[in-house]
C-alpha cells in the first residue's frame, strides 16, 4: 500500500479535529437539550469512530519512517506503508500503539450508551469501565508521546510545535480520566459521581484534543522546511 506523507498527515489531523469536535459539541448542554439524548449519544458514536480513525492512521505513520523523512519534495511522492510493525523501542511507535486500543474502548463505551434503560450495574460494567479504560491508555500513549518530544519529562520546550501537542493532548488525557471517574453511576442513587466534572472533563479534554491536532498541520510544515533546509 502505498500513500502521499503530506495527505496522511493531514488525514491524521483532520480526523483527530473531526472527533474532538464531535465531542466538543455533544457535551455542550444547549446542543443536548436541542436534540435529546439518543442525537447526542450518536454523535459520541461517530467522533470515537474518528477517534479510532485517525489513530490508526497514526500507528501506521509511526511505524513507517518513510512517511515522516521527507522534504518539499518527497512529501507528495508516494511511499509504501507498513500496516503492521513491532518497534517496542520507539516511544513515538508505543504512544500510537497503546493509543490505538484507548480509543476502541471509547468505541465500546459509547455504542453502549446508546442503551436505554439501563440499570447503575449495567451502565458501569458496559459503559464507565471500558471509558475508564480507555482513558488510562491515554494516559499512558500522552506519558510516551510526551517522552518521545523531551528529555526529560517536565523539561519546557514551548517554542517546539512536538512538545506543545504532547502536551495538550496530555492535558486532554488527563481532563479525559476525570471526566470517565465522574462518571461513575452510584448505585443506590443511579445518578452520576459529578455529573458536572463529568460534562467539563470531557469538554475541555476534547477542546485540548482539537488545538492538538490542529497544531499538526503547522508542526509538519515546519519539519518539512527544516528537512528540506538540510537536504543537499
Amino acid at each position: 500500500m502505498r500513500v502521499r506523507p503530506a495527505r496522511l498527515n493531514a488525514a491524521i489531523a483532520g480526523l483527530f479535529m473531526a472527533g474532538s469536535a464531535c465531542f466538543v459539541l455533544g457535551s455542550v448542554p444547549a446542543y443536548l437539550n436541542a436534540v435529546g439524548g439518543w442525537v447526542d449519544g450518536v454523535t459520541y458514536v461517530v467522533g470515537s469512530v474518528f477517534f479510532t480513525s485517525a489513530s490508526y492512521c497514526q500507528l501506521v505513520q509511526s511505524q513507517s519512517p518513510s512517511t515522516t523523512a521527507v522534504d518539499e519534495v518527497t512529501q507528495h511522492q508516494p511511499v509504501r506503508v507498513r500496516l503492521w510493525g513491532w518497534l517496542p523501542h520507539d516511544r513515538n511507535w508505543l504512544a500510537a500503539v497503546v493509543q490505538f486500543p484507548g480509543t476502541l474502548f471509547f468505541n465500546i463505551s459509547t455504542i453502549a450508551a446508546l442503551a436505554h434503560n439501563a440499570t447503575a450495574a449495567e451502565s458501569d460494567r458496559y459503559v464507565w469501565r471500558p471509558d475508564l479504560y480507555g482513558s488510562v491508555l491515554f494516559l499512558v500513549s500522552s506519558a510516551c508521546a510526551v517522552l518521545a518530544v523531551s528529555d526529560r519529562f517536565l523539561s519546557l520546550q514551548p517554542q517546539s510545535f512536538p512538545w506543545r501537542i504532547a502536551w495538550l493532548n496530555m492535558l486532554g488525557s488527563v481532563l479525559f480520566m476525570a471526566s470517565a471517574l465522574a462518571s461513575f453511576v452510584v448505585p443506590s442513587t443511579d445518578a452520576l459521581l459529578g455529573a458536572h466534572v463529568a460534562v467539563a472533563g470531557t469538554f475541555w479534554g476534547a477542546a485540548c484534543f482539537l488545538v492538538g491536532a490542529a497544531l499538526m498541520l503547522p508542526a509538519w510544515r515546519r519539519a518539512v522546511a527544516i528537512a528540506t533546509a538540510a537536504s543537499p
